[in-house]
């Protein structure tokens, strides 16, 4: 280890201030034919990732599996038969999570996953294959979900440019866009779950969440990489539907 104590009595330290006989147990990759300098350290930081590990040790798809459980664990808006959508669903980490916290296995609850890339089946979770930007994708969901939505989650994330200023941007539309959604099919009380970027801005979206949810948090789970300019912003207890069936009853 790489602050490990020198492996025998007297050891002299190396150049760099390391001890003798310390070792970096750190997993490196070689470079290999055409692969690209970043794409030799994201490998690296994956193979080194203990939540990438704990993830293939528990069977889940991602490690965002573990944002989403710590997300929940803290503010417990995951109920046993929930009626869920998840934008951007691959490849099926926060369906999982969400699956065994709804009881999907005993048969409760109901959950609409969806993603331009293919996601392999899910027990129980009915996904689809679809950009969610694409017109037909609202209706679809509200019909394979067949009512209201007790939640919305979006870990949706744009390919990024490498210009700051242009990927806010990209992932602000994304949120933007799932809130329109959610505002289709979200029923009195539901939450809304979507990732956004720090130090961006989100005020506009922000003012619209709290107009029509009772309460808005930015959460940043530890399983997101210490590196990463990723939150994401949990609205709880949604209030515009009930407001906007209030303004339609007739006058007694």
């Amino acid at each position: 280890m790489s602050s490990g104590q020198s492996g025998g009595k007297g050891g002299t330290a190396k150049s760099g201030g390391k001890p003798a006989g310390a070792r970096d147990m750190r997993v490196k990759v070689k470079k290999a034919g055409k692969l690209k300098h970043s794409s030799q350290l994201w490998l690296e930081r994956q193979l080194n990732d203990p939540y990438v590990k704990r993830a293939r040790e528990m069977g889940y798809r991602s490690r965002a599996a573990f944002k989403l459980e710590e997300m929940d664990d803290r503010y417990k808006f995951l109920k046993p038969g929930q009626r869920l959508i998840d934008l951007g669903c691959a490849p099926g980490g926060w369906c999982q999570i969400a699956a065994k916290r709804i009881g999907l296995e005993q048969g409760k609850g109901h959950i609409v996953g969806i993603d331009l890339l293919a996601v392999d089946p899910i027990p129980g979770v009915d996904l689809i294959q679809l950009d969610f930007m694409a017109d037909e994708a609202p209706a679809l969901l509200t019909e394979r979900l067949g009512g209201r939505a007790d939640g919305v989650m979006s870990d949706m994330a744009a390919n990024t440019t490498g210009h700051k200023k242009t990927d806010h941007l990209k992932i602000i539309a994304l949120a933007e866009a799932a809130v329109e959604f959610a505002h289709s099919i979200l029923a009195p009380g539901g939450f809304f779950l979507a990732k956004l970027f720090q130090g961006g801005d989100s005020a506009e979206l922000l003012t619209m969440l709290k107009r029509d949810f009772t309460t808005v948090r930015n959460v940043k789970p530890a399983a997101s990489r210490a590196d990463s300019s990723e939150l994401y912003v949990l609205a709880t207890g949604y209030r515009r539907a009930a407001r906007e069936q209030q303004a339609e009853r007739p006058e007694s």
